[in-house]
């Protein structure tokens, strides 16, 4: 695989340039038989991994790889460019059944997945299983194909997410390579589309736009992502609704490096996930909270990426972030009260107690430049800036988060359009957060836009761990 060039940098753009840009509305007429032949995965193939996949209950991959079209793949030619696509066709308003069915004429029905009848797990555990064992059987054109196979993804940052994250587990596998992946903006925020020069919306003249991105995304340079782990652990007995993107687990042993203060309990609650661009603490994730509830309650407001930002624009304005001086609620202070951090700096194996912020009543710890459907609160900071606070130029794969706070909901609207930089925190290869109750019963978070309401215990501390993967995500590059 290529090393990744300087496109890996992170540059926040604004929705309209992003969303042409992204979505190839330029260039030269691409002809459809043309772009077909390039990414049409050979029918026998497509057989045996939907088979596969459809056979996958009780059942091995090897076992599952059978193809009901039987033919000598050393006599079939590969494809220039093998692609398989993943779609979340409930996105994108009343485009997204319509989408499916134009990305499916454009190469083999197969090759497109709904994520409603197959998951991300299901084609790595089987599908692409089924690649590899027919190229260990002498299959060249199997070979060729897993070898060269690229993902794209069409849908929002959860949902790419998502995919990421099975697409991941080949590392742990030792299967490589590991497929390189584009994206399809179908979100609200789109932010990691937007990062990776995809756009940050849906674009109206679509069905003309499809086959450029494919295109691009069939030989676009490939670029690097850090993904980050966050471990949870509270006290046992707490109720708590997680996420998608959180799942309970047995493991989850603390960084011995860290001394814990105080008594801990007897049992403990834990659960880990993954996250790719934010993890945030206070009261975004309680207006993130509050808006998903009411769009799950009353889903005809919510009708595409335009009616949800109104909503949430005019969800926040209800929940007290621009009166907090004026309001008792201790929910609304500052999280100081109830928050103790710790990092590991850049190049730095020791932990280091760093202060919260009186004021910042949010935290944001960020791996992209790009936050809340494009915006840049970290900012864009001059060298010199860097060296007083000791700081160092973000990337997306550097292996460090930029954490920054947010004090009210006034401060929070001048540093979403970009008047002034949030309140710079740290710059963490690491992150250890410790929440002790006291009047707070909860606090809100969220990962990636998924946000719960976690509860916290007045006598016995809740703990998060933030570190990063070992392993890089590929992203393909869409500018």
């Amino acid at each position: 695989m290529d090393s990744p060039s300087s496109t890996t940098r992170i540059a926040a753009r604004s929705s309209m340039i992003d969303s042409i840009r992204g979505c190839g509305l330029s260039g030269m007429r691409i002809d459809k038989e043309d772009l077909r032949r390039k990414l049409s995965i050979p029918e026998y193939l497509r057989v045996a991994m939907s088979n596969a996949i459809r056979r996958k209950e009780g059942e091995p991959p090897a076992d599952t790889c059978q193809s009901d079209v039987i033919v000598d793949g050393n006599g079939v030619q590969p494809p220039e460019a093998p692609m398989v696509v993943f779609i979340n066709s409930r996105s994108g308003g009343r485009h997204g059944p319509e989408l499916k069915e134009r990305l499916q004429e454009l190469m083999g029905k197969e090759q497109v997945f709904d994520l409603s009848e197959v998951k991300p797990h299901e084609f790595v555990q089987y599908g692409l299983a089924c690649l590899e064992k027919l190229a260990e059987l002498g299959d060249f054109c199997a070979k060729d194909t897993r070898q060269k196979m690229r993902i794209v993804v069409a849908g929002g940052d959860g949902t790419v997410g998502w995919v990421l994250g099975s697409v991941g587990e080949l590392n742990k596998q030792g299967r490589e390579p590991v497929p390189p992946v584009a994206i399809i903006p179908l979100g609200t925020g789109n932010d990691l589309s937007r990062s990776f020069g995809w756009g940050g919306s849906f674009p109206f003249a679509w069905k003309s736009a499809v086959k450029r991105t494919l295109q691009r995304a069939s030989a676009g340079p490939i670029c690097r992502l850090d993904s980050w782990h966050a471990v949870i652990q509270m006290p046992s007995g707490e109720v708590v609704d997680p996420p998608h993107s959180l799942k309970p687990t047995e493991d989850c042993a603390l960084d011995q490096g860290l001394q814990i203060e105080g008594a801990l309990p007897e049992k403990v609650n834990c659960y880990e996930g993954v996250f790719y661009n934010y993890f945030s603490i206070g009261m975004d994730a309680q207006v993130a909270y509050g808006f998903h509830h009411l769009r799950n309650e009353k889903p005809y407001l919510a009708q595409g990426p335009i009616s949800n930002k109104l909503i949430y624009s005019g969800y926040s304005c209800t929940q007290g972030w621009f009166l907090t001086p004026c309001i008792s609620d201790p929910n609304l202070r500052g999280l100081k009260n109830i928050l103790r951090m710790h990092v590991k700096k850049v190049n730095c194996s020791e932990w280091e107690q760093v202060a919260v912020p009186k004021s910042v009543r949010a935290i944001v710890a960020l791996n992209l430049h790009n936050y809340a459907s494009g915006r840049n609160p970290w900012g864009n900071l001059s060298p010199e800036y860097l060296e007083k606070k000791g700081f160092v130029e973000a990337h997306a794969d550097d292996g460090l988060l930029e954490i920054f706070g947010l004090k009210q909901g006034w401060h929070a609207s001048f540093v979403m359009v970009e008047l002034i930089s949030a309140k710079h925190i740290a710059q963490a290869a690491a992150i250890r957060l410790e929440f002790r109750g006291g009047e707070w019963k909860d606090a809100f978070m969220q990962m990636d836009g998924e946000p719960w309401k976690q509860p916290l215990n007045r006598d016995y501390s809740t703990f998060v761990e933030i570190k990063r993967v070992p392993f890089q995500s590929l992203m393909i590059s869409g500018e």
